[in-house]
């Protein structure tokens, strides 16, 4: 069924002191988007970062989410990290109890938590990672949500504990015929109304072709298109006037997904 509104998140606040990466400016996207994933410190971000993303995102009305990875500054939390699920949950807490007095200082609230890059696609196949995981947001924010990939093992913990769930459609990654992403490093510049395209006929048909040709179905309440993606402004924008010309409305899972 065809999706009448949907959210478009985006990686935010992914620099740290005088590094960045990307080509896009957070200032000039955070009008694009409706949540924004904001790096915690461990892969990117640092104090006065997270601050001024959080302000930036108050301003546009975007929903401010907790963007926790592994302590991987030099790897920019894409390289796996072994740990038990209580060492790294415990880094997850560190990450988003930061966040989250950003937020207060600027009178808004944590609306989700989206694990960072190799923490992300770890939890996504680690039962035992996301169920420790999801037993931290039911005590310490149960009525935020968790991003995750369709039945992924964070899907299925989630769902479990009663914890409010947002699936994932990633419009600048490419899908394999099982629903996996494919990751490609050192990605060329795709092309902008191409992957409008691929992101308006996933909401109205509910489909995506993958690397092999395939048409795989697919259920989400989200969009997701990284920040660091070369041409991120011009994707986000592609995408944006693609989905309101179809009459598709772009809001915060807040404002569409039942808490």
């Amino acid at each position: 069924m065809a999706l009448k509104a949907v959210d478009i998140n985006c990686d935010m606040g992914e620099a740290f002191g005088r590094w960045s990466i990307g080509d896009a400016r957070d200032s000039a996207i955070m009008g694009l988007i409706s949540s924004a994933n904001i790096a915690t410190g461990f892969h990117a971000g640092d104090p006065n970062l997270m601050d001024d993303t959080v302000r930036l995102a108050v301003q546009h009305g975007v929903g401010i989410g907790a963007h926790p990875g592994y302590r991987d500054l030099q790897g920019f939390g894409r390289r796996k990290i072994a740990g038990s699920a209580k060492e790294l949950v415990n880094d997850v807490v560190y990450q988003v109890g930061a966040l989250r007095e950003f937020a207060r200082r600027h009178g808004a609230s944590i609306q989700h938590v989206k694990p960072h890059g190799a923490l992300y696609m770890e939890m996504a196949v680690n039962a035992e990672l996301s169920g420790v995981f999801v037993d931290y947001m039911r005590q310490a924010a149960p009525g935020s949500f968790v991003f995750c990939m369709s039945g992924s093992a964070t899907d299925v913990a989630a769902r479990a504990a009663g914890q409010p769930v947002v699936r994932e459609f990633y419009v600048d990654r490419d899908y394999d015929d099982t629903g996996s992403i494919v990751f490609v490093r050192d990605a060329t510049r795709p092309d902008p109304s191409a992957l409008a395209e691929k992101a308006l006929r996933a909401c109205v048909d509910g489909k995506v072709r993958t690397i092999t040709g395939n048409d795989l179905d697919v259920e989400f309440e989200s969009l997701c298109i990284h920040s660091d993606t070369p041409g991120a402004e011009a994707i986000l924008t592609r995408t944006r006037e693609a989905l309101v010309g179809a009459g598709i409305r772009i809001a915060p899972v807040s404002e569409l997904v039942p808490a």
